[in-house]
């Protein structure tokens, strides 16, 4: 007589969860990751670059008065390395000064120092530890109370987004200084939207914060971009880029204040025109003020320089004139078999 042996099935005992069911966050990241690629957005550029075109055309940034020289020497040529002597007098805002720099730059490290007759100190500081990577620091130590400063910041651009980080007069011990933060994303091809934080820590128990929004808007043929940047206190700049032929641009901002009382607004239109050796700009706000700036270089190391401002409803003008000279130590022959590396030093700009 046969006898039926019970079988027992034991059930499988909970074991971890399957690799598919633990990676989800890593796998929806990963999926973000190919779909945000697949947009092929460009980088928007740096946020402190944000109206870079439009500076670059308006006269307010190359203005001067009076007479000025900048006399540079090359010392070196791979890497860069030149001294430079800048005199200014006959200024109605500023006395006379003489300032001696020197710059020492290869691919990846840039260095900059100066100093005036004043015994006033400067100097830059600039890193490059990848193509995306960028530490950046500049410093200044003045006799005049309160001018001293010192200013730490990183950049890091991705592919389509840019990061800044920036601390300005840090103190490790109490936590006081400026702090900013600022992100730019694009959203489209064509546009891209930014926010800027800005914390200011006077004293340990004072604090201040404040927000910024940034928006950029490339043509698809970049012959034109427009950007706005609103700040919390009611302050709203707008500029307006556009390039007219390979040898004519315009630009126009508009400032706008209307907070804390005050209602004010300042609208520039100016216009650039580069010739085969010169480069000539002209602009006209809405405070009646007319100003141009002409460069005239009659040599690649030579450059003259004529700058004037008339302010109609004040009825003043400005006028100043200098010149730009370079020079090398080394002869032409040396040159010829010495081209100049990426990251070498040009004739310097205004």
């Amino acid at each position: 007589m046969s006898s039926s042996i019970p079988v027992t099935v034991d059930s499988p005992a909970p074991g971890p969860s399957s690799p598919s069911s633990s990676r989800w966050p890593f796998s929806l990241y990963d999926r973000f990751a190919a779909w945000r690629k697949a947009l092929d957005l460009p980088n928007p550029g740096t946020s402190e670059n944000l109206a870079k075109e439009a500076k670059n055309t308006l006269v307010n940034n190359y203005l001067f008065d009076g007479a000025r020289a900048d006399l540079s020497k090359s010392l070196s040529m791979s890497p860069g390395f030149n001294v430079t002597h800048s005199f200014t007098l006959g200024s109605q805002t500023a006395p006379p000064a003489y300032h001696f720099g020197a710059i020492f730059a290869n691919e990846n490290l840039f260095l900059h120092g100066n100093v005036d007759n004043d015994g006033n100190v400067s100097g830059r500081f600039n890193q490059g530890w990848s193509a995306n990577n960028v530490t950046k620091a500049q410093a200044q130590l003045s006799s005049q109370s309160g001018q001293n400063f010192f200013q730490a910041e990183h950049d890091y651009q991705g592919s389509d987004y840019s990061l800044n980080g920036k601390a300005v007069n840090p103190s490790l011990a109490d936590g006081t200084g400026i702090y900013i933060g600022s992100y730019l994303q694009s959203i489209t091809k064509n546009l891209a939207l930014g926010v800027e934080a800005v914390l200011q820590r006077q004293t340990p128990d004072m604090s201040d914060f404040a927000t910024a929004y940034m928006a950029k808007y490339t043509s698809s043929d970049r012959n034109w971009i427009a950007t706005a940047q609103m700040q919390g206190a009611g302050i709203l700049q707008a500029t307006y880029w556009q390039k007219l032929s390979e040898k004519v641009d315009v630009a126009a901002d508009l400032q706008l204040v209307a907070g804390q009382g005050r209602r004010d607004a300042l609208a520039s239109l100016a216009a650039r025109y580069e010739l085969r050796m010169a480069s000539f700009r002209a602009q006209v706000d809405s405070t009646g003020k007319v100003a141009a700036y002409l460069e005239q270089r009659f040599a690649p190391t030579f450059s003259f320089l004529v700058s004037g401002e008339i302010d109609h409803f004040k009825n003043a003008a400005k006028v100043g004139v200098g010149v730009m000279i370079e020079s090398a130590s080394f002869t032409p022959e040396e040159m010829s078999m010495m081209p100049p590396p990426p990251g070498s030093l040009g004739m310097p700009q205004p």
